[in-house]
């Protein structure tokens, strides 16, 4: 599997960014899916997870209401809906296939990853 996250860019705090990261290979409705990210001098950190058929879905405890995560198995897609972005948002965000049908935080979890996408938030 590979993927191809795009979407990423400059937004100012409080405002919104849609990331979606494109899966290549049949076998994408299968694998469960996540996003990460990672903040300059930080571990990288689990941001959400949404399982195969997209009916289970897990977020970080802070992000949770303000990302949305979804999967379009029909395009092998899987989106991120960002919501009042702040500074501390700012990151590279990564997508990540895993194998399982069900999927969480944990980054042995996943199988594949993207190469990630820059999301910069100005205050």
């Amino acid at each position: 599997v590979q993927l191809q996250a795009s979407g990423g860019g400059l937004v100012q705090a409080g405002g919104s960014l849609r990331l979606s990261c494109a899966a290549s290979g049949r076998t994408f409705s299968s694998y469960a899916m996540g996003w990460f990210r990672q903040a300059p001098g930080k571990e990288r950190e689990f941001v959400a997870a949404i399982s195969w058929t997209g009916g289970i879905t897990d977020y970080a405890r802070s992000l949770k209401g303000r990302f949305t995560i979804s999967r379009d198995n029909t395009k092998n897609t899987v989106d991120l809906q960002m919501i009042s972005l702040k500074p501390e948002d700012m990151a590279v965000y990564y997508c990540a296939a895993g194998r399982k049908r069900v999927t969480g935080p944990e980054e042995y979890d996943y199988d594949y990853w993207g190469q990630g996408t820059q999301v910069t938030v100005s205050s």
